[in-house]
């Protein structure tokens, strides 16, 4: 392939941010460009470094990877995300994929299959670890596709769980400073969360969202 490819890398374990960035950083033609310790913070370093690749770790504080997935598969200019977790269980396999997630590996991956997997999701394809993808053709053959988790299937309009608790804190009344504070992530970050909102409900200002929260039992208990 030509030309260099940028990855960024999602995972909570400084040792494994740091043991990825190293080995990464040994293949030709591949650039470690950031490394984040948690969802919100990988959607941060993705608008600010524009990786190619996002190598995301799924479980992590504050934003989830799939969740993360989910979100930067919204944006207009989407990075590739492959998610790479400890994880091989059937529904995070299928949460993952179902969020946007261009391949799955697992951590026991040597350089050359994440080398590979990376080379490929740039090209469009996708690199699902051989194992997993053996597994997840007898789940579709045989109908058993776990179902999405009702704490993400039960919000109206496509909301996600975050885009939620931002509309929750609207309608307690909290700007978006305020809600940056409350949950630890920077102003711009809600303000996405809010842009992202307003158009999946339809809803024009803050105060059409306040209603919005009470009709659907999104606002806070009095």
């Amino acid at each position: 392939m030509s030309g260099t490819i940028r990855v960024l890398i999602a995972d909570d374990q400084r040792v494994v941010r740091e043991g990825l960035a190293l080995l990464l950083g040994l293949l030709p033609g591949i650039e470690v460009v950031g490394a984040a310790a948690d969802g919100e913070a990988a959607l941060d370093l993705v608008a600010e470094c524009r990786p190619d690749v996002v190598l995301m770790d799924l479980r992590m504080p504050r934003c989830d990877g799939v969740e993360a997935t989910r979100r930067l598969r919204e944006r207009d200019d989407p990075a590739n995300v492959i998610a790479l977790t400890t994880y091989a269980d059937d529904r995070s396999v299928v949460e993952a994929l179902r969020a946007g997630a261009r391949g799955y590996l697992t951590k026991d991956a040597g350089a050359d299959e994440i080398r590979r997997a990376i080379e490929a999701v740039v090209r469009g394809e996708a690199a699902i670890d051989p194992a997993v993808q053996h597994h997840l053709v007898d789940l579709i053959a045989s109908g058993t596709l776990p179902e999405e988790s009702p704490a993400r299937s039960a919000l109206p309009d496509g909301l996600t769980p975050r885009e939620a608790e931002v509309l929750s804190l609207i309608a307690a009344g909290l700007s978006n400073g305020e809600i940056a504070r409350r949950l630890t992530v920077s102003e711009a970050t809600v303000k996405s969360h809010v842009n992202h909102l307003f158009s999946k409900t339809g809803v024009r200002d803050r105060a059409q969202a306040v209603t919005y929260a009470y009709r659907h039992d999104l606002a806070p208990a009095p």
